[in-house]
Parts: structure tokens; sequence; C-alpha cells
């Protein structure tokens, strides 16, 4: 006799900077109308706002922090070497907010993305300290310096895998909801060598997402291409944008839920 179970929901969050926050919209949503999130993966700021969820932050709680956390708490300019963002308070920050956990400790099953930037392999992080897990995959290049461990020195995961739609497959997920809020055929204004670096960042990440196939059930994708990936302004705005576009996709993602067929 065979018997149906409910399958298990996982969500991949993209990378995209400040974009990102629309994220914390996002879960807001699938928290309010009780959507189950079995597995998280994330890339750059998808891991950054996964790992936050994975440890059972509430999304309302991310949105007080992203509006109100000044930069100063968070970003550590550097002498440029690598980068100039030395990255060390970001990490900290991390390390507090997970109470200084490692991913399998975590509430629900993570997975975070890095880029190995010496190879150009992909790393995805199951196990071991988050914040280090996230200052990794936050690394933009160029603007942060890279995070070394072991003997990889790791840099944003969105450069080689922008929304980890397969790493949420490979932990188990039955039905996979991605979420992109990379930019789409938007001239964005140029007007420091940290836009330059930014944009190409979105450029390629774009190519790369334009010539493989999603393999997602279903797809999120705020409009949140008008604001810069680096500037970190209009958060409340962007927060709002990932809300309204969760909104409409919440009755979809229940019938995938309700008509998904599985036995075990």
């Amino acid at each position: 006799m065979t018997v149906k179970r409910t399958p298990k929901v996982g969500l991949a969050l993209g990378s995209g900077g400040a974009r990102g926050f629309a994220h914390i919209g996002v879960l807001k949503v699938l928290e309010a109308h009780r959507i189950p999130i079995d597995f998280v993966a994330g890339s750059s700021m998808g891991g950054l706002i996964g790992a936050f969820f994975a440890n059972d932050i509430e999304p309302g709680m991310m949105e007080k922090l992203a509006i109100h956390l000044k930069r100063k708490h968070w970003l550590d300019v550097t002498v440029p070497t690598l980068g100039f963002v030395a990255g060390q308070k970001i990490k900290e920050l991390v390390r507090l907010l997970t109470h200084g956990k490692k991913i399998e400790e975590l509430s629900k099953p993570l997975a975070i993305v890095a880029t190995d930037i010496e190879t150009g392999e992909r790393v995805v992080f199951r196990s071991g300290p988050v914040d280090r897990a996230v200052r990794a995959s936050i690394s933009i290049p160029g603007i942060f310096i890279p995070e070394r461990v072991g003997d990889r020195l790791l840099v944003d995961g969105g450069v080689i895998d922008r929304v980890p739609v397969t790493v949420t497959r490979e932990m188990g997920a039955d039905i996979v909801i991605a979420v992109d809020v990379a930019q789409f055929d938007v001239k964005m204004k140029v007007g420091s060598i940290f836009d330059v670096i930014a944009q190409a960042i979105d450029v390629m990440e774009r190519e790369i997402l334009r010539h493989q196939m999603l393999a997602a059930d279903l797809v999120i994708r705020p409009n949140v291409g008008h604001y810069s990936s680096i500037s970190y302004t209009g958060i409340e705005e962007i927060i709002a944008e990932g809300e309204r576009t969760a909104l409409e996709h919440v009755d979809r993602i229940k019938e995938l839920i309700d008509k998904w067929e599985g036995e075990e």
C-alpha cells in the first residue's frame, strides 16, 4: 500500500546586493500564508537572508534591522588590496544574529553558495560556521576582500550560481520556489568604481542565467531592477515590492503543494 506524503518545499534565494532585501518581503508573505519551507539555499544576499530565516529570525525583525541598521555597523572600508571592504564587521554581525551557530545547528536545513575565485568552482556550505559561509558568499569581487576558507579563496556565490535552484533540489526539495532579484534590461547610471564593478557583475550574472534553464517549479521576480545593487537606499520600497510580487504567487504555490503527487 502506498501513502501520499506532503511535499518538501525548498526556497532558492538569489543574489542581487541591496535588491536582495526583497527576499524579506517574500518571506513575510510566505509566513503570513503559512506556506511551509523545509529547505533554504542562497547566494550572496540570498545566503545572508536565508541564514537569518534558518535561524528563526522573523521577517518582521529582519525588516526592522534592514531599515534601521547604520552602515557604520557593518561596513569597514580598508586600504584596497584584494578589495575595498574588509568584511570583518558584517561577519561579526552575522555571528551575533545567528548566535555563533554552525549551519548544521540551525532550525532549517541551509545551503550557502560561494565561488572559488582561483578555480572557478562552485562551493556549497552545508556545515561549519554560519558567519564564515555568509561572509564568503557576499564577497562581491573587487569590493569585498575575498574570504579565505582552508586553501580556497572565496567570493560572491552569484558569480557562478545566482539563484541556487539545483542546490535546493539536491537538498531534497520536491517543490522549489526561486526568488530572483537581479536586474533585467534596466539602464543604470554609473558614477563610481563601485558602480562599474557592480554593473559588470550584474551584466555577467544576467547573461549566465539567460543561457540556463531555471529549473524551478515557480519563480518570483520582484520588480527591483531600477534600484542600485550597492546603494542601500529605498529599502522599505524594495521589501514592499517583494511582498507585492509574492502575494501574486500565493495561490499558485498552494496549488503546487496541494496537487503534488508523491509516494513514500
